[in-house]
């Protein structure tokens, strides 16, 4: 398995660095640099390049040996199996093994059948797109790689996942473990008794010795570890082999649980898989999608490892922690989406009247284009979904891409402009005119600004002086204002394995606008008379973003509303 370097790799403490999009305003930096300020990390992940032999290691060496984060490869597995190999095959490895009750982070073992995702379900867990590397093809993962899932508030240690290499001839090793250890010994001790052989080293094929070096790594690793989770392509039929890995696994005298896969998928055979596993008396499984994620199923995880464990305190702290790191994000999530949305209201423009309005009008679009990518940027970052040009990022983003501007995607969404045939060749463009006067033929067509904001009197005010005003129209907003609540769905759905070609049938689904075009939010409304609350207007964007904080936390809270509305 090729890792990365961690020097192309965000760090956990640049959970806002500005790789959504790589041509951005001066606005975009200013933004996520406040919003990385104020943002509580969901957990810290920290990795570490973790060798497999780790079963003959003093832990103490270990921990020491851990402290170096460069994802690399360990070489030192070829040293301990050949000190393994000479103590003889009947000799049982010096292991000490700590449990969480020691004051450790819980360490489990991910394992599985070769090409099942659990990398996949690493990158969701870890929320980390980048560890590890995951491909369309068999024995991805030929190391054990270590990741730690720490207390966001206290940095303190919770997990230690390990992903594993997966296991490609279960079936065969058990033939080999049934004609070469004695059955009355005990599961670790005939685990044990392979992990000295040959075969375990990597065999030799010349002299008719077979390879099971993978499956060691993974029975290492199975040895010093707390627990371990099994995971199971849910879309797979229930085979001989599988069968043969449980029996393996058994006998490493650890709790292991089966975790469901691709549940998503219409092939999904759980019903069949329960039924084989009940036989093991593998009673406890959950269903967690690597791709289509929901965050309760994420819980019920954590919660079903804990019922298993003597000491469940340390994974109670986990799950406690990331409810209130996932309602945090949320939190600040809306709010990101409605400073964004009162910046746009805000927005004006002004104009002599004899001036052709059509270049700033086109000004004006650009920039309202450039603050949607800047917060569609700002909720990635937000929920560690990174793009750059090294990597495909596992969200496709088109469809929030698309021109808001388009007069069709406001029909797609069934919005209309509000302020009259007449102007409707112009409100196609999403620009709201404000005594625009006889020269473009319109008149009294426009009447007032609309949404009554500014009185009659101030338009008339503007018609005296010669100033024509342009804003933003009202279906423009709220068609914003519907898009970015349907990425924000998106991105709390979308696990860390997603790629752009795995949609999620339940994110397809046309969403209803949060609020009427003709009834915005008083907040927007007010928005519509202080330009300067806007940056695109003033240009100023510390100073306008501190004029409408108030605003934006109590349009954030309508913004949560309307989609828990919308579900009820």
């Amino acid at each position: 398995m090729s890792t990365q370097d961690n020097q192309n790799h965000p760090k956990s403490g640049g959970l806002f660095s500005d790789k959504a999009f790589t041509k951005s305003t001066n606005n975009n930096e200013a933004g996520d640099k406040d919003t990385n300020d104020s943002h509580m990390a969901d957990t810290r992940i920290e990795k570490d390049a973790y060798s497999a032999n780790n079963s003959t290691s003093d832990r103490t060496t270990q921990g020491v040996a851990m402290e170096n984060h460069s994802l690399t490869k360990s070489n030192a597995e070829g040293d301990s199996h050949k000190d393994m190999s000479d103590s003889g095959q009947n000799s049982i490895p010096n292991t000490r093994k700590t449990t969480v009750s020691e004051g450790e982070p819980l360490k489990l073992a991910v394992v599985g059948h070769t090409n099942t995702g659990k990398t996949s379900i690493l990158r969701t867990l870890l929320r980390d797109m980048y560890f590890g590397e995951v491909k369309n093809e068999a024995a991805t993962t030929r190391h054990v790689e270590r990741a730690l899932i720490s207390d966001s508030q206290t940095d303190e240690p919770l997990v230690a996942l390990f992903d594993t290499p997966g296991l490609e001839d279960a079936s065969g090793l058990m033939d080999w473990l049934e004609d070469n250890t004695a059955s009355r010994r005990d599961g670790i001790e005939r685990l044990q008794q392979f992990l000295a052989s040959d075969i375990a080293q990597g065999g030799d094929i010349s002299k008719g010795i077979d390879d099971y070096s993978q499956e060691a790594k993974v029975i290492r690793q199975l040895l010093s570890s707390d627990m371990a989770i099994y995971v199971i392509d849910a879309r797979e039929p229930v085979l001989g082999k599988y069968k043969d890995e449980l029996a393996v696994l058994s006998w490493s005298a650890i709790p292991v649980m089966p975790v469901f896969n691709f549940t998503d998928s219409q092939d999904a055979n759980i019903t069949d898989w329960q039924t084989m596993l009940a036989r093991r008396n593998l009673h406890i499984s959950t269903r967690f999608d690597s791709v289509a994620f929901e965050f309760e199923d994420e819980m019920t995880l954590w919660q079903n490892l804990a019922t298993m464990l003597t000491h469940p305190e340390t994974l109670n702290k986990l799950i406690s922690r990331r409810r209130e790191d996932w309602a945090q994000l949320y939190e600040q999530a809306s709010i990101i989406i409605a400073d964004f949305l009162i910046d746009v209201a805000a927005y004006v423009r002004e104009i002599d009247e004899d001036d052709d309005p059509m270049p700033v009008l086109t000004e004006m679009q650009e920039a309202v284009r450039q603050s949607e990518r800047t917060m569609q940027g700002k909720l990635l970052n937000l929920y560690k979904f990174y793009d750059n040009t090294a990597v495909v990022t596992p969200l496709e983003l088109s469809e929030y891409q698309q021109d808001p501007f388009d007069p069709e995607l406001l029909k797609s969404y069934g919005l209309r402009t509000t302020s009259g045939a007449a102007a409707g060749a112009l409100l196609g463009l999403g620009i709201d005119a404000a005594a625009l006067g006889t020269t473009l033929g319109l008149g009294a067509a426009i009447g007032g600004i609309a949404g009554g904001i500014l009185s009659n009197t101030g338009s008339i005010a503007d018609k005296l002086a010669g100033v024509k005003r342009l804003f933003i129209d009202p279906a423009t907003i709220t068609l914003l204002a519907t898009r970015s609540l349907d990425l924000l769905a998106s991105l709390r759905h979308r696990g860390h394995a997603a790629s752009s070609d795995a949609p999620i049938a339940e994110l397809q689904e046309t969403t209803t606008p949060p609020w009427n075009p003709n009834k915005l939010p008083s907040e927007l409304k007010k928005a519509r008379g202080k330009p300067q609350w806007s940056s695109l207007s003033s240009g100023k964007s510390d100073l306008s973003a501190e004029l409408r904080a108030d605003a934006a936390w109590s349009l954030s809270d309508k913004l949560k509303r309307s989609r828990l509305d919308e579900k009820d």
